[in-house]
């Protein structure tokens, strides 16, 4: 059964889970002048916290994604980055710039997070609006504060693909790199980012080979009925083959 959470304000930074998990969504607002598809100028609040951090970071870092089901590549990305930030925020949007929720639910993924995140007082989970870097920061800023630095956690894939994405105006991407950074590791290869973004970007270093872990992998594999528990959290293994075996005749696919 799913822990009920409820929506805090990040002031009061409790470090325990809490109950009474709200279904509404963030208010959202939008700049003037900002365009509707909300690269730069739309400021998200209310980010909804399932398991925060007790002590405020300097500086903080924020890792988006689907979550899919969480895997022992993200825990390991969200392990290194703790060299160098202070708290790791796990982000699941509610809504996926180039994806759809199917497989596991929105809920399912935040119970899973919970599972194998425990005990590990450094790192958060929130829910956000909508997925793209520039939302997500807005959220964030809202949430900890304006001074805090912001770098953004991702495998070289993703960051070729936020950096060739169509943000709707030119310099949009270089324009958003102003609120926050990237802290990149190596998946398929090492990035290597354009001249104009090279003091935005910094390596991640992973202590072990993580290429061939990859969320699409794990679901793959249960449909397949072949070995997957090895890429998973051991915390999380027995609840992921409840929730995937349920649905494995779509898995390969889903987002």
């Amino acid at each position: 059964m799913m822990p009920v959470f409820h929506e805090v304000s990040r002031a009061e930074r409790p470090s325990q889970q809490t109950a009474n998990f709200r279904q509404t969504a963030p208010e959202i607002h939008v700049s003037p002048g900002a365009d509707a598809r909300g690269s730069v100028g739309i400021t998200l609040v209310s980010m909804e916290f399932f398991r925060s951090s007790a002590d405020r970071p300097g500086r903080l870092g924020v890792f988006p994604g689907t979550f899919n089901p969480v895997t022992v590549a993200h825990l390991a990305l969200a392990e290194s980055a703790l060299a160098v930030v202070e708290e790791v925020v796990f982000v699941l949007p509610r809504q996926f710039p180039h994806k759809t929720y199917s497989g596991a639910s929105f809920e399912q993924r935040v119970e899973l997070l919970g599972m194998a995140l425990a005990g590990k007082p450094r790192f958060s989970v929130a829910a956000c609006e909508r997925g793209l870097f520039a939302e997500i920061a807005g959220e964030c800023r809202e949430a900890y504060g304006a001074d805090v630095r912001l770098s953004f956690l991702c495998g070289r894939d993703a960051a070729e693909r936020i950096a060739n994405w169509d943000y709707g105006s030119p310099g949009a991407y270089l324009e958003m790199l102003q609120q926050f950074d990237l802290l990149v590791a190596a998946r398929g290869g090492e990035y290597c980012p354009p001249e104009s973004l090279v003091s935005s970007c910094a390596r991640l270093e992973l202590s072990g080979a993580f290429d061939h872990v990859s969320a699409s992998e794990v679901r793959t594999r249960i449909g397949n009925g072949e070995p997957w528990e090895h890429l998973v959290p051991a915390a999380v293994r027995r609840r992921v083959g409840e929730i995937y075996a349920a649905g494995k005749k779509r898995l390969p696919g889903t987002g």
